[in-house]
């Protein structure tokens, strides 16, 4: 009986960090795609003489960012 309980609130516990582990994952990602993908992408498409795509991509962004509900 004792290691039923165990292994019962073992799976609740861990079950709490990893929601916490991929909840941190997410904020994380989220984070690495805004401050460095996102300009190496435009960087991208300017060095390579597609400035036509990269400022209404920029301007969508820009846009996006301004109206987005942050946490």
């Amino acid at each position: 009986m004792l290691t039923l309980i165990f292994i019962i609130l073992m799976l609740v516990v861990f079950g709490k960090i990893l929601g916490f582990a991929i909840r941190a994952t997410w904020g994380i990602s989220r984070i690495v795609f805004s401050v460095v993908l996102i300009p190496l992408f435009l960087v991208g498409l300017v060095l390579k003489g597609l400035i036509a795509i990269a400022l209404p991509v920029l301007i969508i962004v820009g846009i996006i960012s301004l109206f987005a509900l942050h946490d």
